[in-house]
C-alpha cells in the first residue's frame, strides 16, 4: 500500500512500475487519473487551489486505500493526491490498484474515487474570469459513495 498527499506531479508508468516490479502474480492493473479540467458547468477555470490538512488527509487516505484492501483480493494499491495550485491539464488524483482479476481491480478504484470524493479532506478553490470561488460539495457523490 503506497499513499501520498505530495505538491510535486507524478508518472503513471512510474507508479505502476512501483507495484508490478518483479511480480508474477499479478493479473490485472486498474487505474483512474483525475485532470483539473478548463471547465466546470458553466465556468471557465483558470486556475484549481486544492487546500488539506496534512496529517489527516494522509490519514483518510490510508484508511481508505486499507478498506479497499480488506474488501477486494489487491495484490497492490497506490494513491496519489496533488494540492496547491493547479492549472488545466495538471493531474490531480492517481488511484493504481492491482489484483489477479479485473473485477476486483476495477471495482477496488471505483471503490477508492467515490470514497475520495467524499471523505479525503481536501477543499478546492476555482478561479475563474469571475472571481474566485470554493466548490460545493455533491449529494450524486455521497449517493455513489454509499451504494458501496
Amino acid at each position: 500500500m503506497h499513499v501520498s498527499v505530495q505538491t510535486e506531479d507524478f508518472d503513471i508508468a512510474i507508479e505502476i512500475g512501483k507495484l508490478t516490479h518483479n511480480r508474477k502474480d499479478i493479473g490485472a492493473i486498474a487505474t483512474f487519473t483525475g485532470l483539473v479540467r478548463d471547465i466546470h458547468g458553466d465556468k471557465k477555470i483558470r486556475k484549481l487551489t486544492l487546500e488539506h490538512f496534512p496529517e489527516m488527509a494522509t490519514k483518510e487516505l490510508e484508511k481508505i486505500a486499507r478498506l479497499a484492501n480488506d474488501r477486494w483480493p489487491l495484490q497492490g494499491i497506490s494513491i496519489i493526491h496533488r494540492y496547491g495550485e493547479l492549472l488545466p491539464g495538471d493531474n490531480i488524483v492517481l488511484v493504481v490498484t492491482t489484483s489477479q482479476h479485473r473485477e476486483a481491480a476495477f471495482e477496488a478504484a471505483q471503490f477508492v474515487m467515490d470514497w475520495l470524493k467524499t471523505d479525503a479532506p481536501f477543499w478546492k478553490k476555482e478561479e475563474t474570469p469571475e472571481g474566485v470561488h470554493w466548490v460545493a460539495a455533491k449529494t450524486e457523490d455521497d449517493d455513489k459513495k454509499d451504494r458501496w
